[in-house]
């Protein structure tokens, strides 16, 4: 029976992103442990930040009208400490942080100034408002700060303490269990490897994505190749988990039991993506429990990972920014005109003469886990497309994929 026609990288994807149903429960945690959460609900400004006109330098309060003039200092205003009103005729010496006296409009920094005894004079040009932060210049009360579907960075977790908040709520962490197929598969430190053997370094990999993007993980080890013990490792999957994720088994061999299981226990609703390398891609169900198996082999692993399961993870985490940035780069190489898929190659890159250049790894096959190891970025090769040195292509920075 002929195999249906390759699917589109951009139709997965659109099909993968329409059915992610982010269905995760909301817990409220406190701002320390929030970092890498999802936001469940949008957080507005409670307050104006900063609560009062305050002092960009330490120097001296003054009426901007008084320029030339010597006068004396008649307070002296620290952050924290609450400023009076300005006396006639005199200025506030003041620190940053310190709040503007009532009356006074600019601050002269220290160094502008010329001291003679008790008396400050000022220079010949102050502009009003200059080195002052206006009340509410940061965040005025009742703005947006933070929108729903957001993954909380460390710069925003700063900003919400500004405000004085100490709780957030957050979506549940995404429970994925992961699981590897393979008879030749042995984990890392179980000894010697005897004769056929390989190390499993895919599970390794998958797991330390997942973790990079904030889910729990259920390792439920190697699956050996057989039909029966690839169906109870998915049905057991499907109970422990709200995702499932499983390398190998999805392509057309003998042995390659996950799809033929997959659809006994539900269905396979994505199969055989135009890209290189990855094209075993597969989607499905396991009774009601999404199903990803990205391929055996470790770049495949890895690429499909980055380009299709990594943005239906952020959705179904309830993310709303679930795309990948893709930027200009010269190619620093040459690729001729090739078959049917989009090809993803694993490239560094570098700045040369003000732009940024990607050279591939020499070698680029679906099995060399090094070229992802040595690699920054994924280069994109459209399908059918020769490429020549120094022409402008599209690449994706994988730091930015990543989390």
């Amino acid at each position: 029976m002929p195999f249906k026609p390759l699917i589109a990288l951009s139709d997965a994807l659109e099909q993968l992103l329409e059915s992610a149903d982010p269905c995760l429960g909301i817990a409220d945690v406190s701002l320390g442990q929030s970092l890498g959460r999802v936001l469940a609900a949008d957080q507005c400004a409670l307050i104006d930040v900063p609560p009062a006109d305050n002092s960009a330098m330490d120097g001296y309060a003054v009426r901007s009208a008084d320029v030339g003039r010597s006068l004396r200092v008649s307070e002296r205003v620290a952050a924290g400490d609450v400023a009076g009103c300005l006396a006639p005729d005199s200025i506030a010496r003041i620190f940053t942080g310190g709040e503007i006296p009532a009356g006074a409009d600019a601050v002269v920094m220290q160094e502008d100034v010329i001291t003679h005894g008790e008396l400050i004079e000022l220079p010949e040009q102050i502009q009003a408002g200059q080195h002052i932060r206006s009340q509410g210049q940061d965040c005025k009360e009742g703005e947006l700060l933070l929108s729903r579907g957001r993954k909380i960075r460390p710069q925003d977790m700063g900003l919400l303490a500004s405000q004085g908040i100490a709780q957030i709520p957050v979506f549940h962490k995404l429970k994925v269990a992961l699981l590897s197929t393979g008879n030749e598969l042995r984990e890392p430190g179980s000894g010697p490897l005897p004769p056929g053997a390989i190390y499993n370094s895919n599970r390794p990999m998958l797991l330390g994505l997942l973790i990079a993007l904030g889910c729990d993980v259920v390792d439920l080890g190697i699956v050996r190749d057989t039909a029966d013990a690839t169906f109870n490792a998915l049905s057991e999957a499907a109970d422990s988990a709200d995702l499932i994720l499983s390398s190998g088994g999805v392509s057309v061999g003998e042995a390659d039991h996950v799809r033929d299981a997959v659809s006994a226990l539900g269905e396979i609703a994505l199969w055989r993506i135009a890209i290189k390398p990855g094209k075993p891609f597969a989607y499905g169900r396991v009774r009601s429990t999404p199903f990803i198996g990205v391929p055996g082999n470790p770049s495949s692993a890895f690429v499909t990972f980055v380009l299709l399961a990594r943005p239906y993870i952020r959705a179904l985490q309830g993310q709303v920014d679930v795309a990948g940035d893709v930027l200009p780069a010269r190619a620093d190489f040459s690729v001729g005109s090739k078959g049917s898929r989009q090809e993803f190659l694993r490239v560094t890159t570098c700045f040369k003469g003000g732009e940024v250049w990607a050279r591939p790894y020499a070698n680029q096959s679906s099995g060399v886990l090094s070229s992802v190891s040595a690699s920054d970025a994924l280069a994109i090769v459209p399908i059918g497309e020769t490429i020549e040195q120094g022409q402008v292509i599209q690449f994706m920075p994988l730091d930015n994929l990543l989390y």
